[in-house]
Formats: structure tokens, sequence, C-alpha cells
């Protein structure tokens, strides 16, 4: 098992993936924010689904995921039709303009990682990913601050607050 200090190092390196995220986001198309990139993603990678269920896989409020598909619909990238198993629900799909704006914010992030990690040997890049992957599956889901959390003392008592960076 690691040390304490080792974790408490971890806590501010994750922390300050803050700074890459927003690095990250500046990238976008101005008409596509991150909230509306991340649902072109999860219908990418999942193909059509509910609206619940897309709520379920970004594990946000409701309301957030009307947002982004609102604006997602308003722009001609994805379409809301009636679910045949049940007419009051609807089936979220990308459209061809939806999916050609998938593959510019793929090309997009491509393209920096490129050039942010140019330094890199494939094989550095190739143990990141396996780690991040690793540690992702260590929190499971993340959908319930409880789902894999061990008993907490006050001190990690979940919130949703971001952690300032030192």
């Amino acid at each position: 098992m690691a040390e304490q200090a080792q974790f408490e190092e971890l806590a501010r390196q994750l922390s300050a993936v803050g700074a890459v995220k927003r690095d990250m986001g500046r990238i976008l198309p101005p008409d596509c924010p991150a909230g509306s990139a991340a649902v072109l993603t999860v219908l990418g990678r999942h193909g059509d689904m509910r609206m619940s269920r897309l709520t379920e896989l970004l594990a946000v409020d409701m309301s957030v995921t009307s947002r982004h598909v609102a604006h997602l619909a308003d722009r001609g990238w994805l379409e809301r039709s009636p679910d045949p198993a049940d007419g009051r629900s609807r089936i979220l799909r990308l459209t061809p303009a939806g999916r050609t704006m998938l593959g510019e914010l793929y090309e997009r992030m491509t393209e920096l990682l490129a050039h942010r990690l140019s330094d890199w040997t494939d094989d550095e890049i190739g143990q990141l990913t396996g780690l991040m992957t690793r540690l992702r599956e260590s929190f499971g889901d993340c959908r319930s601050p409880h789902s894999r959390a061990p008993a907490l003392t006050p001190a990690l008592t979940p919130t949703t607050r971001t952690p300032a960076t030192t």
C-alpha cells in the first residue's frame, strides 16, 4: 500500500488536472461547449438512447442533460424521436451533422494531445492511458457518492466543490 504522502501528492496532481481539462476545453468550437461535447461523445460511443440513460451516463441532473440536448438539437446535431416502446419517451440520436461535429471534436483533441505530448514516447502514452483507465475503474461509475466509497470520516464527506490547487 502506498504511503500517506504519496496519496497526498496524487490528490494534488489530480486537482491540477483541471488545468489540462480547461486547456482542452479552449479548443472546442464556440458553439459546442464542454457539456454539449460530452453529450456528443456519449451518443457516439453508446449509440441511440433515452434521455434518462444519457443522464445516467453523464452523471448529471436531468435539467442539465435537457439543456445540452436542446442546444444540440437547435444546431441540428441531434434528433429526438418518439420511443416506439413508450410514446412518452424520446430516443436521442446523432444526425449526420452531429457525427461530423463529433469527428471534428476528436480531431481537435487528438491534435492537441499530439502537440502537448510530442516529447513523450509511445510507451509513456500507453502507460498513462493504462493507469488512467485503471484509476477510473477503481472509482466505478461515480454516479452514486457512496457506490464504492468506504465509510467516510467527516473530512471525506462527498462534496460537489472542486478543491483548490496549491
